[in-house]
């Protein structure tokens, strides 16, 4: 007898804008998140589905970066998935062993969920962590730039 498979749902007109969120409240600590839920209306009650849970990922390098794929070695990592009272369901995994960032990250993917609700939590909370994490970025480049050596201006003062 053949199995029926269930059929395939299309990809969410959603998804890079959730996978950007995602990346911003992964990289971003508790004390950061729990700041910016503060400038929001409370949140509904949630509970947990699974952990905050902490494990080893395999972690994959190329050789040039477009080489053969090799283990480059394990990191740490917590996950969690909460539910809210009306059914949505968030994820998170963030590097490292922050319990409290897991579940307050999958806390705000779960809020984002709701369309309507989607653009006041994405300007008080997802726009001012994307905004100090670009801050940082820039200010770690200009220490790095300013360590730069000119190997062509060396070679040319033999």
């Amino acid at each position: 007898m053949a199995e029926t498979q269930p059929p395939v749902q299309p990809p969410s007109p959603h998804i890079a804008e959730r996978q950007r969120w995602m990346g911003i409240l992964a990289r971003a600590s508790a004390a950061e998140i729990e700041r910016h839920l503060a400038d929001i209306p409370a949140p509904p009650p949630h509970r947990r589905l699974r952990g905050p849970e902490t494990g080893l990922v395999m972690v994959r390098g190329r050789a040039g970066g477009d080489g053969a794929a090799f283990n480059l070695g394990e990191m740490t990592v917590t996950r969690c998935a909460v539910r809210l009272e009306d059914g949505r369901v968030g994820h998170a995994y963030v590097s490292g062993r922050d319990a409290k960032q897991a579940e307050l990250a999958a806390l705000v993917d779960a809020l984002l969920l709701d369309d309507a609700a989607r653009p006041a939590i994405t300007a008080a909370v997802i726009a001012p962590l994307a905004a100090a994490q670009d801050a940082r970025r820039t200010a770690e480049a200009r220490r790095a730039a300013a360590t730069r050596v000119q190997f062509f201006t060396m070679t040319q003062m033999r």
